[in-house]
This record gives structure tokens, C-alpha cells and sequence, in this order.
């Protein structure tokens, strides 16, 4: 975690740091808006922002945004203001923390944005077998190729190779190429000299840059446009960068791990991606399978699950049932871990007492997942009666897609598109992932949807997409 303070906090600076310091951050400060943003052009790198409150909030989050410099913002204050800190919030802070700073709530702060976690919470002996192959190779600096579908786990797995890597003290940068549209990627990877395009205020530090001496992942790198990835290739081979408007290439030292939900041979066979830039990037590759290929690993993860979001909610932790463990283990999990963890999510709001039983599981259903429901059915092991949907309600197999007869494919996949959006609470990166698409054609589908007159769910709070 690298943690940058900007202003004096009235004095509390040292209090503050100490705190952060003692829960293993990495601590920077600076005294004014124009330091940090100079610190943060110059690559210095953060995870969150600590902002004095007497400062003008406004305008830092104005120019992180104009910058298209995506990090978080803690507003800090004197007191228990409420105006202050509606202020704070309005103008785009994350978070308000009165001073004197309390030193669980800084630490509740500093976990929640460092979420993403490297540890790999497993039972199953497929990713057991895994891991023996993914230690093997995480002392090198060869670049590895994480495939496997959305949700699997990708991301955790390229933080466990850096944090078993001879870079574990170095930074850990990622990007989402499919959450950054084509236009900006380029300069968000390799970084921009002043006056390089409208809006290129200074120059500014890329990934590659920020990344030298750690490890770069380059998320869901198959949305990658055929002329980057021309650009990203020269970057893997010679180990140097240009950055848009230089004139001068600068030298990089990174280890490049990038993942991908796509059969990235089958892209290369279309067309869409370089068969040398694949070659340069399968150096090692690691294939995470579906949630449903490692059934043993469902309990273990619905417990780490039911403990996190239990502690995150104040509430006392509560066991799975029986019955609620069957049930998650009948489940297909389309959408993975991720489904997983956020049907936990709602299995700690929603259960009574002690106990998480069938009731508070609410898997993915509705009209839109009938036919979802009726094909899991068919996949369910021996145990398990194929003539219940997943979710025990009967069924009679061929009835479960009678309400799509007469039907267009357009209306059910809107219909699709919209139920899983709800959801996810609105939630574009999430909804695409289970979906199965790219945020792009999501974006598409409901500006689409919307030129309709059509009602789309509103963007979640912690969805960093553009707005639609």
C-alpha cells in the first residue's frame, strides 16, 4: 500500500503516518496540490491519496480526473464536521476521517483499498497443482500468460506471482485495457510529454515507467488494439518505451505478467492479436479453470466470504448450513469467484440468526437465467436431483424455457443484459464479467438501450467506468 499525504493536516501529519507506517504502508508526503500532482506525473506512484481538507479538494479531484490519474482520495479534517465532510464527498473523496486521526478507522481505510489481496484461498488439488507450477516460476523474471474465464481469479494470481517474486518490494501496477478506451490507453501505458495532445497539461510518467523494477499486468490484454499492441511488443523485446510526443526512447525494467478470458490462439488464427506479441507473452502460461471444474474449493471460499464481508459489516460471523453448502455446490457459477463472493455478500446481509441457511442464498435467477438454470440442472453430479434447478425449486427441464417461445434473441438478451445489471447493483465491470463480454460492447448495449428510451440500472458507486 503507498500512501500520499498532501497538506499538514493541522499538525496530525506525523500521527497519521505513524498509524499508516504501522499497518505496513508505504508513506509520501508532499504540502500542496501542485507537489502532488507532480509527484504522481513524475511516476512517484500511490494507492491512495490523504487529502488536508483546507486545501482546495475541488480542484485536486478536478485535475486527477482531467489527467485521467485514477486514485482514490481521503478527504481529512478537523473534527466531525458534517458540512465539511458532505463537501468532501460531493466533490469526489472516497472517504472523510476526522482528526485526530482514530487508529482503527485509518486501518479499516487502508484495507479497503487494498482489497486485492495474494493470498489464494484453495482447497481443490487442481489449483493445488497449480500453485506448485506458479512458485516454480514466480522467482523469474519471465512474462506469463494468466488465461481462464472472468472471475476465475486472474488478477489475484499475477498479485501471488509478484509477491513470491525477487520484485515483491517493488510496485505491483495494473492496467484494465478493456476499462480504458483505445485513445487514451496508449498514453495511460507509456506516458506523454507536455503538449503531446489537448489536455497533456505536463508531462506524464506512463505504467511501464511507474512499473520499472516491479511487475506490470496488463489485464484482459486480448481489447488491445492491433497498432498498441505493435507498440507493446517493441516494449517487451527491447525493454524501452516511447512515450507520445518524446523523442527519445527511455529504458524500463519490468516483468510483464497479462491475462486474458479470450482462447488468445484462437484471436491470433482471426486476426485480432499479433502471433509474435502471443509468443513474447507465453513465455509461462498458467490456465485458472472455472469455479465448477474445482468444486472443493467453493466451501473455502464461501467461508473466507462469509468472514470478510461479516467483519466489514460489523456483524458476528456466522457458519454455513448444511443445506447452504449444497446448494452453492449445486450452482454452475457462470460468473465464477465472483459470483461467488458476492452471493456471500448478500448471504451476510440476509441471514437471521447464527446460521447462513438456503434461504439467504440467492443465486443468479429470474426470467433471463431460465435457460442458464435448466442447462446447470443438466450438469449437476449424481448426488443432486437433475429434476431441481440449482436454486431447489422444481422444475421439469424442457418447461424452464417456455417463456422464451415467441420471443426475439434481442429482447432476452436485453432482458439478460439488464437482469444481470441489477444484479450487480449496477456494476458495469462486474456485469460484463459475468456476461461474458467486453465492458466495451456493454457500454454499446446500453447506450443503445438508453437511445430507446429503455430504463438501464444506474452506475454503481465503485464502478470507475465512464459514465453511459
Amino acid at each position: 500500500m503507498r500512501l500520499l499525504i498532501v497538506g499538514s493536516l493541522n499538525g496530525h501529519i506525523v500521527t497519521a503516518g505513524k498509524i499508516a507506517l504501522a499497518r505496513g504502508a508505504k508513506i509520501a508526503h508532499v504540502d500542496d496540490i501542485d507537489a502532488a500532482l507532480a509527484a504522481l506525473r513524475a511516476g512517484q506512484g500511490a494507492d491512495l491519496l490523504m487529502f488536508d481538507i483546507n486545501l482546495d479538494i475541488e480542484r485536486m479531484i478536478r485535475s486527477l480526473r482531467s489527467e485521467r490519474i485514477n486514485l482514490p482520495v481521503v478527504a481529512c479534517g478537523i473534527g466531525s464536521n458534517a458540512e465539511i465532510a458532505v463537501r468532501a464527498i460531493k466533490a469526489g473523496a472516497k472517504e472523510y476521517i476526522p482528526l485526530p486521526p482514530d487508529a482503527e478507522l485509518i486501518a479499516a481505510v487502508l484495507a479497503a483499498v487494498a482489497e486485492e489481496s495474494s493470498a489464494m484461498i484453495y482447497r481443490d488439488p487442481v489449483v493445488k497443482e497449480l500453485l506448485t507450477l506458479a512458485d516454480q516460476v514466480a522467482p523469474s523474471s519471465a512474462s506469463v500468460l494468466i488465461t481462464g474465464e472472468s472471475g476465475t481469479g486472474k488478477e489475484v494470481m499475477a498479485r501471488y506471482l509478484h509477491s513470491h517474486s525477487k520484485r515483491a518490494q517493488k510496485s505491483f501496477i495494473s492496467v484494465n485495457c478493456a476499462a480504458i478506451p483505445e485513445n487514451l490507453l496508449e498514453s495511460e501505458l507509456f506516458g506523454h510529454e507536455k503538449g503531446a495532445f489537448t489536455g497533456a497539461v505536463a508531462r506524464r510518467i506512463g505504467k511501464f515507467e511507474e512499473a520499472s523494477g516491479g511487475t506490470l499486468l496488463l489485464d484482459e490484454i486480448s481489447e488491445m488494439h492491433p497498432r498498441l499492441q505493435a507498440k507493446l511488443l517493441r516494449a517487451v523485446q527491447e525493454r524501452e518505451i516511447d512515450r507520445v510526443g518524446g523523442t527519445q526512447p527511455v529504458k524500463v525494467d519490468f516483468r510483464l505478467i497479462a491475462t486474458s478470458n479470450r482462447d488468445l490462439e484462437e484471436e491470433v488464427r482471426r486476426g485480432n492479436f499479433r502471433e509474435d506479441l502471443y509468443f513474447r507473452l507465453n513465455v509461462v502460461s498458467l490456465h485458472l479453470p472455472p469455479l465448477r471444474a474445482r468444486p472443493q474449493d467453493i466451501p473455502a471460499l464461501a467461508e473466507h466470504f462469509v468472514a470478510k464481508y461479516a467483519d466489514a459489516n460489523g456483524v458476528p460471523t456466522p457458519r454455513l448450513s448444511d443445506e447452504a453448502l449444497r446448494v452453492l455446490r449445486a450452482h454452475h457459477w457462470r460468473g465464477n469467484v465472483r459470483e461467488l463472493e458476492n452471493t456471500m455478500h448478500r448471504a451476510v446481509l440476509l441471514q437471521r440468526g447464527s446460521e447462513i441457511g438456503p434461504e439467504a442464498i440467492q443465486l443468479i435467477g429470474g426470467r433471463g437465467f431460465q435457460a442458464d438454470a435448466a442447462e446447470e440442472a443438466r450438469r449437476l453430479p449424481p448426488t443432486v436431483d437433475a429434476d431441481e434447478s440449482p436454486d431447489g425449486d422444481p422444475s421439469d427441464g424442457a418447461g424452464s424455457t417456455v417463456h422464451l417461445v415467441g420471443r426475439t434473441v434481442a429482447e432476452v438478451e436485453r432482458e439478460l443484459i439488464i437482469d444481470t445489471l441489477n444484479h450487480c447493483l449496477g456494476n458495469r465491470t462486474h456485469a460484463a464479467n459475468i456476461l461474458g463480454i467486453s465492458i466495451r460492447t456493454l457500454r454499446n448495449k446500453l447506450k443503445q438501450y438508453n437511445e430507446e428510451g429503455l430504463a438501464v440500472p444506474a452506475r454503481a458507486m465503485a464502478d470507475h467506468q465512464p459514465t453511459l
